[in-house]
């Protein structure tokens, strides 16, 4: 229920391969003062103004803006506009040594947020932006798609769907289950907040966003069938929890026809990267509130009701017994009331209260930020979260683990090897005792899953993101990366991953992390312009209203 499936848990190695674009020029620009950009107007005022920063730490991170931008040639492929999951730079090379022609939907996706941050931070001009998004989105309109959603990789060099990277074109799509047919719900999600994000941030672009996104039916994720007040429905095969999300959809093979739904999961926790999906499908009235509702923040208790016995049994996880209660909230749209599990994990032997993510990542919690204004419109709800994630990467990194860095987060492994890990606070050197640990012997660690993740790996995109939430404390780390391991920077801005014991530095860029380095940059130097983006889009409403409505019990 809990499994992950999605573009940065699957990649493949690069493959060989070197792409220069010349259309990507990158300007001189000053340092942008806090002002709205380009097309951030109507509902953005609700978004709070920005002000983490010093003039002179903005002139620094100007400069980290042009240099991340020259990736952007490197990765581009000009056979068809479409981002490649990466590029290699061996040893610290000046030019790209591999290159993974292979992309899929949240990579499309965050490399629109990437131009407009371009063009809003005075990187392009804004023909040129246009130009770029115009040349993606005009292929994309020919790849395979399904109900609008993109299938999970397409092969660069010709817009084929493939199986896999390295694997070679799907001989056809649908009816099976694998990447032939997978419709991922976190990367569609991804990739249709690039669409909401260039048409407000480019209006004239917004007929060939719209003709993409209007295809476009979340309501294919979600898992309608009857709700009971616990935390599953033991009427339906496997005893599933209805109301929450899918985490995709198989073409052809829809989960309620015969065995299929052995085949399917659903993206139970709502703290994690797929949480995008469930703001855009409410926000396009695809999906009802009850998905918000109906996922779960922590891995739930059994539902105080004595009918819900069946319920599964969530002790293995990374603390237990959590501090909570159950709250009966009243759904604002429908009104329907809903029991939630209001829990939360707090760091041992302090009272730093905080939500999980899954693994312990960084993204996994703060990625949505990116887009959604989860700071400013959910201060007692993942707003919150959101600063509470940052605080616990940094006390465990530095005062347990004792790195002089923090930000451990998905990326590539801190080597040549062009391999990819996943990378994450888990708090391993705090007591687990698995499944049945009592308030006598608790589980203390600092992640829902225990072993999922290793906490050797420090991954740049993570500061990024925090500065929206710890502005200080992520820009004097960026710092310190730089300048504690210089290796990790070069000519296109970070590489990917250091190992902050060893030094070691994985030399890879992932489209994916370097747009994330892109937005927050545009977010900390442009007024929160990506977030002011998508609040200016009708879609918004849904994410403005359940962030403010619910009040987490993490205190103040």
């Amino acid at each position: 229920m809990t499994k992950r499936q999605s573009t940065i848990a699957r990649r493949a190695c690069a493959l060989a391969g070197v792409i220069v674009l010349a259309v990507f020029g990158v300007a001189q620009p000053g340092v942008a003062q806090p002002m709205s950009a380009n097309g951030h107007s109507a509902g953005s005022h609700s978004v709070k103004t920005y002000t983490g920063l010093t003039n002179g730490q903005r002139a620094n991170l100007i400069g980290i803006a042009r240099d991340t931008w020259k990736f952007f040639a490197d990765d581009v492929d000009p056979a068809t506009h479409l981002p490649m999951d990466n590029v290699s730079y061996a040893g610290g090379s000046a030019t790209p040594t591999s290159t993974g022609q292979y992309t899929g939907a949240s990579n499309i996706g965050v490399y629109l947020w990437s131009v407009v941050s371009a063009e809003d931070l005075g990187l392009v001009s804004r023909s040129t932006a246009r130009t770029l998004i115009s040349a993606t989105l005009t292929e994309v309109s020919h790849l395979d798609r399904s109900n609008g959603f993109l299938y999970q990789w397409y092969d660069t060099t010709n817009g084929k769907v493939l199986l896999n990277p390295g694997q070679g074109d799907c001989p056809r799509v649908g009816n099976t289950f694998d990447n032939c047919s997978f419709l991922s719900n976190v990367d569609n999600g991804w990739y249709a907040s690039g669409l909401i994000v260039v048409r407000q941030a480019m209006p004239e672009l917004a007929r060939q966003a719209d003709a993409l996104l209007n295809q476009m039916n979340f309501g294919l994720f979600y898992d309608n069938r009857a709700e009971t007040h616990c935390n599953v429905n033991p009427a339906i095969p496997g005893n599933q929890p209805t109301g929450q999300m899918y985490g995709g959809y198989y073409v052809g093979s829809p989960p309620d026809v015969g065995d299929n739904w052995t085949h399917y999961y659903h993206n139970g926790a709502l703290y994690s990267d797929p949480r995008i999906s469930a703001y855009i499908g409410m926000g396009l009235h695809q999906m009802p509130g009850n998905v918000w509702w109906r996922s779960w923040r922590e891995l739930p208790p059994p539902a105080p009701f004595a009918d819900c016995a069946t319920d599964p049994d969530f002790s293995w996880q990374g603390q237990w017994p959590m501090g909570g209660q159950w709250d009966s909230i009243t759904d604002p749209v429908s009104h329907q009331q809903f029991p939630v599990w209001e829990g939360h994990y707090t760091y041992p032997n302090s009272d730093l209260s905080f939500i999980p993510t899954y693994s312990g990542g960084m993204f996994e919690g703060l990625m949505a930020n990116e887009v959604v204004p989860e700071t400013s419109w959910g201060p007692t709800s993942f707003g919150l979260a959101d600063s509470r994630t940052a605080q616990v990467q940094i006390k465990y990194a530095t005062q347990q683990l004792g790195y002089p860095v923090w930000g451990m987060s998905p990326s590539s492994t801190a080597d040549d090897s062009g391999n990819y890990g996943g990378f994450g606070v888990e708090g391993q050197q705090f007591p687990y005792h698995g499944a049945g640990a009592t308030t006598v012997d608790p589980n203390e660690a600092l992640s829902q899953c225990n072993n999922c993740a290793t906490e050797d790996t420090v991954t740049p995109h993570a500061s990024f993101l925090a500065l929206d939430v710890a502005p200080q404390q992520a820009y004097a780390n960026i710092q310190k990366l730089r300048t504690q391991f210089p290796g990790v920077y070069g000519t296109n801005g970070f590489y990917d991953s250091v190992n902050p014991t060893t030094g070691s530095v994985g030399h890879r860029i992932l489209v994916l992390d370097q747009s994330m380095i892109m937005a927050s940059l545009d977010n900390a130097l442009r007024n929160r312009a990506v977030q002011r983006d998508f609040a200016s889009d009708p879609v918004s409403w849904a994410a403005q209203t359940y962030l403010g409505v619910e009040h987490m019990t993490l205190g103040e």
